[in-house]
């Protein structure tokens, strides 16, 4: 239990690490010498509310991918949290070779890749494989790896 204690609480400093480096990154144009502070506060709070929504994002998709991993009993599953590692955890999971994850840096290729993995990750979850091709439709790609993850 102190594990996870630890392990939160430094999730949590790095989240109020990383709010409060935007927040000073939003800040230095206020006091800037010139007049079109204001302009520069509005690129300011825009960067800022893009930079909360793709942390919230990223962390979604790691919890997501760490839940997956948990439930089909892969090793590691802590790689969720790490970028690139990331892939190679879901291609654990999905049982591919990890030399595939040469294959996520292709253009075009790596859609493909991404679809076979999600096939693959969503018939070790005991679910149709077709949830893996909807990795391909905008919006709906933001619901998959939670159905995955979290529905019984």
């Amino acid at each position: 239990m102190r594990m996870v204690s630890q392990r939160q609480s430094k999730l949590t400093l790095v989240a109020i690490s990383l709010l409060a480096s935007l927040t000073l990154l939003v800040a230095v144009p206020l006091f800037a010498d010139d007049s079109s502070g204001a302009s520069a506060a509005v690129a300011g709070v825009a960067i800022l509310i893009f930079a909360v929504i793709g942390i919230a994002l990223y962390v979604y998709f790691a919890l997501a991918i760490q839940t997956i991993a948990k439930k089909t009993n892969t090793e590691n599953d802590w790689w969720a949290w790490i970028p690139i590692i990331q892939a190679v955890l879901l291609l654990n999971i999905a049982k591919k070779p990890v030399w595939w994850i040469i294959l996520f840096f292709i253009p075009l290729v790596n859609i493909v890749i991404i679809v076979i993995t999600m096939m693959a990750v969503a018939e070790a979850r005991n679910k149709p494989s077709w949830w893996g091709i909807l990795m391909i439709v905008p919006v709906v790609s933001l619901i998959v790896p939670g159905y995955l993850a979290w529905a019984d």
